[in-house]
């Protein structure tokens, strides 16, 4: 594989929210690119059409163009304080989110316990405060680019709050072989450069330290199925979703030993009744309230199929335990292997 060039091929941008359109993959540096979706605002409905590529070689799927710093921060701020977060609550309870938090930490309550914690893209820390019922002597911080993390400092659930990424100027410095445990749920599908914000990961681990890696599959059968629907497209925040084979295969060249790669647990079952809820947030709301009972048949019926998929190519998420090795850094990043078998 050819490396990454320093400047991408670009066109000319004409948004001022939207940088320049690639024509080369960022994660490998392919021209060959194919259009996988082409999807509006689907919660805000506002005037455009955001597009996601996929690239034919190595499978890297990205939003392009891109937005700006300026776009990232305005689609940030407005979706987080209000739609979001309103519109998970309609697909998965804070019940059930509370129980996958708790289920996830008792996985992980495998590693030896941490000194140190880091939450990256924490939001509200819920996470953290889960996980601490399993690693009662551990220090929790989080690092968010919302100010949800900085309530969370205040409520407690976090011990120190970080704003921004770590490939934000100066964190990943500050930071350095600071944490035992970096963990990053999601946080790379909303990262400007993913590669870039794993090595940063990285740099604040100490050696031998523990990654955990949870991301949106875009290999998952619902993806092709359900189009512009399935909610991990999650147009316009998700900007990356990187294939198992690409992040596994970056892990070994940075020089990690990966431990575990999980496709079972990490799959949540909403993608029918978010897929549902999407359809419904662009009709009336007479025929919304109407159409009420399908979003129930269609959670139930992601609960009920729920123990097969996960064990299928429908699991919609991958998790990756990673552990840091002390070597010398490593060259350039490898041709992504075939995608091997999952430990569960």
């Amino acid at each position: 594989m050819q490396p990454l060039p320093l400047t991408p091929r670009v066109t000319e941008a004409t948004d001022p929210f939207q940088e320049p359109r690639r024509t080369d993959c960022p994660w490998c540096g392919s021209p060959r690119l194919r259009t996988r979706l082409r999807a509006p605002d689907p919660l805000r409905h506002r005037p455009g059409t955001f597009v996601l590529d996929a690239c034919s070689d190595c499978g890297h799927t990205f939003q392009n163009p891109r937005l700006t710093a300026e776009g990232l921060a305005f689609y940030h701020r407005d979706f987080y304080e209000r739609h979001l977060e309103e519109f998970a609550a309609r697909v998965v309870s804070a019940q059930a989110a509370h129980r996958r938090h708790r289920a996830t930490a008792h996985k992980l309550s495998a590693l030896p316990e941490p000194e140190s914690w880091l939450d990256v893209g924490t939001g509200h820390a819920h996470f953290p405060e889960a996980a601490r019922e399993f690693f009662p002597y551990t220090s929790f911080d989080g690092l968010d680019p919302t100010a949800r993390v900085e309530q969370a400092l205040l409520e407690g659930r976090v011990e120190e709050a970080h704003r921004g990424y770590l490939t934000t100027p100066g964190t990943a410095a500050r930071l350095r072989s600071r944490y035992d445990v970096v963990s990053m749920f999601d946080h790379l599908a909303h990262a400007p450069d993913p590669r870039a914000e794993l090595r940063a990961a990285l740099a604040v681990l100490r050696p031998g330290g523990h990654l955990v890696v949870e991301l949106p599959d875009p290999r998952c059968v619902f993806a092709t199925l359900l189009g512009k629907w399935w909610l991990p497209y999650g147009q316009p925040r998700h900007l990356h979703l990187v294939p198992l084979a690409n992040l596994r295969a970056e892990l070994e060249s940075q020089g990690c030993a990966v431990l575990v790669t999980d496709r079972r647990a990490p799959h949540v079952p909403y993608d029918l009744a978010a897929a549902v809820a999407l359809a419904l947030a662009t009709v009336h709301p007479f025929l919304r309230a109407l159409a009420a009972p399908v979003l129930d048949v269609a959670a139930i019926a992601d609960h009920t199929l729920a123990p097969l998929l996960r064990r299928t190519p429908f699991s919609n998420a991958y998790r990756v335990v990673a552990r840091k090795g002390a070597g010398p850094a490593p060259g350039p990043t490898p041709t992504p292997p075939a995608a091997r078998q999952a430990v569960p």
